[in-house]
């Protein structure tokens, strides 16, 4: 099962969060027909996004957006801290060969370009920093980013497996943090631990669940408390009534041709849901939508 973990050591100097996102990630690949690459890149900022959403409140949400100029395009990501997640990748099929390492090269589709996080904390405007790609391999931007945006040292690893025939063998990450006030000792066994444990992919490939990935991270800290865990899940806010309210937006002219064209696809950018209107739905739509501009000029909305 999917699952986020929650959990801190050394009597609260450490906070540590461990995804797996297996099936999430599998069903990113599925909606999206993923080639490695952008597998790789989409299931590794859906991860990402997830453990950022971690330390958010109910109903809050994060969106990462990696906005290269590699082959890829654009890669975006929503999590939201009850386990939600969404994301999108403007150019699935993407075709690279393995990078120096012989692994997916995840940089190169990335390229160069900007990261950007937003928060959405139920504030009146969103917050979002925004810095540039260093590498488009994920993990080493979110961590850029969280040094340098929000002042806020931290370790993040992400990982994905894929199998020739296209499937999701593993994905999962996990993100540690030592808190302002940690001792140099905690510091120096967190840096050790990291040295010594395996790749994400690894991990995962290894059956470790998230609770594992924890122990692996946490590895000598003998008080380690699990605060909390959380079921995972691919889910998009999308709807009819949600791409209605979206139409409703069009200018006259547009709303008219449509109209009058009696039939209508939409698709949604985060899960490649299709949306059909057919005449009477363009119909009732067009009306709403003059019925609410006479309102507006009449100062009535």
């Amino acid at each position: 099962m999917d699952q986020l973990i929650k959990a801190t050591a050394a009597n609260g100097e450490v906070r540590a969060f461990a995804a797996v996102t297996t099936d999430v990630v599998a069903e990113a690949m599925r909606r999206h027909d993923c080639y490695p690459v952008a597998a790789a890149a989409l299931g590794r900022t859906m991860t990402g996004a997830l453990l950022l959403a971690a330390n958010l409140k109910n109903k809050e949400s994060v969106t990462i957006k990696f906005k290269g100029d590699g082959p890829l395009g654009t890669v975006t990501a929503d999590a939201t801290a009850d386990g939600s997640v969404r994301g999108s990748v403007d150019h699935p099929h993407v075709n690279l060969p393995l990078n120096a390492l012989g692994k997916i090269d995840v940089g190169g589709g990335i390229g160069a370009g900007i990261l950007s996080v937003t928060r959405f904390t139920g504030l009146k405007e969103p917050v979002t920093g925004s810095v540039d790609i260093v590498s488009g391999e994920i993990a080493d931007d979110l961590i850029n980013y969280l040094y340098t945006s929000e002042q806020t040292p931290s370790s993040i690893g992400l990982g994905v497996l894929v199998s020739p025939e296209l499937k999701c063998l593993g994905a999962g990450g996990f993100f540690l943090q030592p808190l302002p006030g940690a001792s140099e000792e905690v510091i120096d066994r967190i840096e050790e631990n990291l040295r010594g444990i395996s790749s994400v992919s690894h991990m995962v490939e290894e059956g470790l669940d998230a609770a594992g990935i924890i122990g692996r991270v946490l590895g000598g800290f003998g008080d380690v408390k699990i605060l909390s865990a959380t079921d995972l899940a691919f889910r998009c806010n999308c709807s009819k009534n949600y791409i209605t309210d979206r139409l409703l937006t069009l200018g006259e002219a547009d709303l008219r041709a449509l109209r009058d064209d009696g039939r209508a696809e939409v698709k949604c950018h985060f899960c490649n849901e299709m949306y059909t209107f057919d005449s009477e739905d363009l119909s009732v739509i067009y009306n709403v939508a003059q019925k609410m501009r006479t309102m507006r000029a009449r100062g009535q909305l």
